[in-house]
């Protein structure tokens, strides 16, 4: 995958000097005043030799457009402009190879960038940013204002009027070169100094990285006021990156341990360069990922953009042939035939290597590896699997009485006609109708269904409109669940009760009232016959219908912490539910008949089929799957992590460790709907969110994140789960026309669909839970 193309000792040290490397040449400062030309296809062929500085060059750096390729080279004394092709055929005519000043005196020259159409040239030099002409000698802006050395600056690629500038104050400004002034100026990102600013055409945004490996992912919009994307930290990403690579090929303690005992160093954002996108087929639709690369002291790192997550790390260690240990400086430029040209300066020796890298092998790292977790199962239950348990019903028993005559019916039918003894007399006989007319029976009443939907529309887009608003005099919403045909939802709160409401959330609701302390989780299960919630009480119960009174109740003293998840499970076989560090399944039978002498005793059954603790941690958050057989089951616990629980094994699948920055709060799994079809790879996605964390999907086929949302309310259609833009995600259903929205100061809010791809709600209160509804 890596290539050593040149090695090329320098008489000193570039360590921290600008390098210049395009498509077809490299430039290496060589004598302190000269540059050597190599052509990157033709490296055995004799270098370009360009003189004209009198003083040691400090910075280099090569034109955007192909033809005519010019480079620009800056010392102390001049900023001059070279044409490589002009150069090159005056050597060939054996005449000396000449550049044009553009510059002189700016001082001691840091970094030096093209605009897209090569016209102009941004040139660092202390706390001053020059904008020449790349044509003659003319400086047309002077910029100020940074209180710090600069590091960068970079033209914005689709707007050449627009100048982005880092520096060692730990801030960027956005400049308006028309203007003259700043459009744009950065809080403190960091306590670490900004190296390097990368533009994003397709996506619009911009990164900039600092000394300690903290990036940040800005907007762009047309209005240029930035806006905070994402954050990203190259040793968390590393570690995270470690432990999935080892987790593969050894047991996860083992993992861990290896990932613990390595030395950390430092690692700045040197260098970032975009790679490019690629087109990969997901759910039947052509999706483009785009990646970017960043050089670092130790090696190449390859971040893919949708997941903040890192494709592949390329260490100079695992090269043993490269000349290369420690990185100093880094120029990168991505080729035509999907290769990736890169030229390197050493740290701590007078050595510049020139390297290639295949772009196609990233994608094909990036579809190895991975657990090949499916939620569908491969292979019917074990014979010993806590699934294959079952409920043993008694069979009524009825004591015979005794004594051998038994009081029987004198009559086989169940009513008795009396004999008329007691009835007036008939006066009239029987006498034939010969004229009845045939009674017309009345037309069968057509049940009007309202919204619902038998399929929903493919055409239709992500609810957006407020539809209907309710407030539930100031109490909290903790959990929200529609019923599986969409017409019933289940509305849990912090009062300690539990509200039945229709779907469009009209009328009174009906009200279970039984728990002591606030509802934390609600579940229907898949007959919609009866359903549970779940409170801080340490208690569950399973509810009916016909009965305000629970069929059900599981607690008094049996659990030690309160319920964090409960659900239904297996096609309605057993009921799940985590406390504490451990997973609970339970066989149950609810039995709605009562004795009516004995009413307090209930014939319901309930019983544990198996108990599960998958680590130490307490359990944050739970999913399964109800609407069809599976064996895995998803947790997330307090220390950050995210555990794939095969219940089939009845042992942990896989750990995910930090898949968040904090503790993850909701996860959820695409269910299925009784209303769409989606492509069974689809049911293999789930999503987390954690608070400030934003929302991340993942795929259980390979174990990554696939996409990552932050700081924007969004509606995935591919796990069909809504995210709000506080962090706070609860719950999902179906992938259906309406979403309803609960917050912590007790409002009910219903979305319908419109031609917007955004939720539009009131960010005053925090969102507390969500769920897709079919309406």
């Amino acid at each position: 995958m890596i290539k050593e193309k040149l090695s090329f000792t320098c008489d000193v040290l570039l360590s921290h000097q600008q390098l210049a490397c395009c498509d077809c040449y490299c430039g290496i400062p060589h004598q302190g005043n000269n540059v050597l030309i190599y052509s990157n296809k033709e490296i055995q062929r004799k270098p370009l030799l360009l003189t004209g500085h009198h003083g040691d060059i400090s910075a280099m750096t090569f034109g955007k457009r192909s033809s005519p390729v010019t480079l620009c080279s800056a010392s102390s004394e001049y900023i001059i402009i070279w044409d490589i092709q002009a150069c090159q055929k005056r050597q060939e005519e054996g005449k000396r190879a000449a550049g044009t000043v553009i510059g002189t005196l700016l001082g001691n020259v840091v970094h030096l960038s093209f605009c897209s159409d090569d016209e102009l040239v941004a040139v660092c030099s202390g706390t001053t940013i020059y904008v020449l002409n790349s044509k003659r000698q003319e400086v047309i802006y002077t910029l100020n204002g940074h209180l710090g050395f600069l590091t960068s600056a970079e033209f914005c690629p689709w707007n050449t009027n627009i100048l982005v500038s880092t520096s060692e104050d730990r801030t960027f400004k956005v400049w308006d070169l028309k203007a003259g002034a700043v459009f744009y100026q950065s809080f403190v990102l960091g306590g670490s100094s900004l190296l390097s600013v990368l533009f994003l055409e397709e996506e619009e945004q911009l990164i900039t990285g600092s000394t300690d490996g903290q990036m940040w992912c800005f907007s762009f919009d047309d209005d240029y006021k930035c806006h905070l994307v994402k954050k990203m930290d190259l040793q968390k990403m590393e570690k995270r990156y470690e432990m999935r690579q080892d987790t593969l090929s050894q047991p996860q303690d083992v993992a861990e341990q290896l990932v613990a005992n390595k030395v950390e160093i430092s690692k700045p954002v040197i260098q970032m360069a975009s790679c490019g996108s690629f087109a990969e087929i997901q759910f039947g639709q052509e999706i483009d990922n785009s990646w970017f690369c960043v050089g670092s002291s130790n090696g190449l790192y390859v971040v893919e953009l949708a997941t903040s997550e890192l494709l592949m790390v390329l260490y100079f260690k695992d090269n043993p042939t490269l000349n290369m240990t420690m990185a100093g400086s880094w120029s990168i430029c991505v080729g035509s035939d999907k290769s990736m040209i890169v030229l390197v300066s050493s740290l701590f020796t007078p050595c510049v290597v020139l390297l290639e890298l295949c772009l196609s092998n990233l994608r094909r790292t990036r579809e190895e590896g991975g657990s090949g977790f499916s939620v569908f199962p491969s292979s019917p239950p074990l014979l010993e699997s806590p699934l294959n348990a079952e409920l043993k019903r008694k069979e009524p028993s009825h004591p015979k009485k005794k004594g051998a005559i038994k009081e029987k019916p004198l009559v086989f039918h169940s009513k008795v006609k009396s004999s008329g003894y007691n009835t007036t007399p008939r006066m009239t006989m029987f006498s034939a109708q010969t004229n009845a007319q045939k009674k017309t029976s009345p037309k069968k009443s057509i049940k009007h269904l309202g919204l619902l939907h038998s399929n929903y529309p493919e055409d239709s887009a992500a609810p957006t409109e407020p539809h209907t608003a309710l407030n539930i005099a100031n109490k909290q919403v903790s959990c929200l669940q529609y019923s599986g045909d969409g017409k019933k939802i289940l509305c849990g709160l912090g009062d300690r009760s539990v509200l039945l409401y229709n779907s469009c959330l009209t009328g009174s609701p009906t009200a279970y009232i039984g728990h002591d302390k606030p509802v934390t989780s609600v579940s229907w299960s898949l007959c919609r016959q009866w359903w549970l919630s779940a409170a801080e009480d340490l208690s569950l119960r399973i509810w009916t219908k016909s009965s305000s009174e629970p069929a059900i109740i599981l607690g008094d003293t049996m659990f030690s912490k309160p319920i964090r998840g409960a659900q239904f499970y297996y096609l309605d076989k057993f009921l799940v539910l985590t406390s504490g560090p451990s997973i609970y399944l339970y066989l149950y039978n609810v039995d709605l008949t009562r004795d009516d002498v004995k009413r307090y005793k209930q014939r319901s059954i309930i019983k544990l089929a198996s108990c599960l603790t998958p680590s130490a941690s307490d359990i944050t958050a739970l999913s399964a799957v109800n609407d069809f057989l599976s064996d895995i089951v998803l947790v997330s616990c307090s220390d950050r992590s995210i555990q794939v629980l095969d219940m089939n094994k009845g042992a942990v699948g896989s750990v995910l460790p930090d898949a968040h920055s904090r503790a993850i709060h909701c996860i959820t799994q695409n269910k299925g709907s009784t209303f769409t079809s989606q492509a069974p790879e689809s049911y293999n996605l789930f999503v987390t969110s954690a608070v400030t964390d934003g929302v991340k999907m993942w795929d259980l086929r390979t174990m990554r994140c696939v996409r990552r949302y932050e700081n924007h309310v969004n509606l995935c259609h591919a796990c069909s789960s809504a995210i709000s833009p506080c962090g706070r995600f609860i719950a999902s259903g179906s992938e259906d026309k309406c979403l309803l929205t609960g917050t912590l100061d007790g409002k009910l809010q219903l979305f319908q669909s419109s031609t917007g791809s955004h939720l539009s709600h009131d960010t005053s209160a925090a969102v507390l839970c969500i769920s897709n509804v079919t309406a």
